[in-house]
């Protein structure tokens, strides 16, 4: 015999018939091929018309047993890993997200405000190479300040912090960058200002770079991060022990793993989105394109006078 409280999920007048008069064989493995005869055999065991659920308290009983599931659940992130997430986050507050607004003080030209109307013609290129020059110096200032904010990360040798810093600064910037794109406009909006790829070109990066670089913000843009998913990306991509001059590799490995193991929990334990399918994975691909990126940049770097002359500490790190 059926539980007594197996008919009670049935929806009151649905008008459930059998399409085999009644015939059909309700055993566990197929009690649910025919809810009438399922029905008919409830009632047949004594169970009450009046147990039976109508739709709308049917739709509340399931909604709070997915409530009572969520609560109980546990959340996917241990302790440690949650410390982990608030120490990076305090640090990026304090350092990184609110730097953008800050490139309102680096003299820059009236067409990248953006109640400003582009111009035509060609601009002049040296206003817009030295605002480009100390925003990217400015950037670069702020995440040195993040990493510095980190316990774990000064907890290694100094040595090992240059070479990480050297290694991964361009890649962290283009990671907090990227939360400012816009992928309606494929401008960078950073306060009352915005940048295109036109202004890339007239700061002397070459179109294979820019084509580079748009795709991958392009790509990262549309898996709409959260910011803890941004800070862990980031964290991962500074934790990385291949870095040369790197010398405690086996400690830095580890490090990484408890970031990487950090996202991978965090992305599990948020409610499903539509771009969660395999996300893990795709930013773990978007951190070795992040490396070509880096690599190129380095090489743009090496080779523009101009923005070597006036960025000596993006020369250093790019050396």
């Amino acid at each position: 015999m059926l539980p007594k409280r197996s008919g009670r999920t049935a929806v009151k007048s649905s008008g459930l018939t059998c399409r085999f008069a009644g015939s059909c064989k309700v055993s566990k493995a197929q009690r649910r091929h025919c809810p009438a005869c399922r029905l008919q055999r409830c009632l047949d065991a004594g169970m009450k018309k009046d147990m039976i659920l109508s739709a709308e308290a049917l739709a509340l009983r399931r909604a709070k047993q997915a409530q009572r599931r969520a609560q109980q659940a546990p959340s996917g992130l241990s302790e440690g890993q949650k410390e982990l997430v608030r120490t990076l986050l305090g640090a990026h507050a304090r350092h990184v997200s609110t730097m953008f607004g800050q490139f309102l003080c680096f003299r820059p030209p009236p067409h990248l405000f953006t109640h400003h109307q582009r111009l035509p013609a060609p601009l002049p290129m040296l206003p817009l190479l030295m605002h480009y020059a100390d925003v990217n110096t400015f950037m670069v200032q702020q995440i040195i300040k993040f990493t510095k904010d980190l316990p774990f990360f000064r907890s290694l040798l100094i040595e090992d912090q240059i070479s990480l810093l050297k290694g991964a600064a361009v890649e962290i910037c283009h990671i907090a960058l990227n939360s400012t794109f816009c992928l309606q406009t494929q401008n960078f909006f950073c306060g009352p200002l915005h940048y295109t790829i036109e202004d890339g070109a007239l700061v002397g990066f070459q179109k294979e770079f820019l084509e580079l670089t748009f795709h991958f913000h392009r790509t990262l843009r549309r898996l709409q991060l959260q910011e803890p998913e941004y800070v862990l990306m980031a964290a991962m991509a500074l934790f990385s022990p291949d870095r040369p001059g790197v010398t405690q590799r086996d400690k830095i490995d580890q490090l990484q793993e408890e970031v990487a193991l950090t996202l991978h929990s965090y992305i599990r334990s948020q409610q499903p989105r539509p771009q969660d399918q395999f996300l893990y994975a795709k930013l773990l691909g978007l951190l070795a394109e992040l490396r070509s990126l880096n690599e190129a940049y380095r090489q743009q770097i090496q080779h523009t006078r101009e923005l070597s002359a006036l960025m000596p500490l993006l020369r250093e790190i790019c050396s």
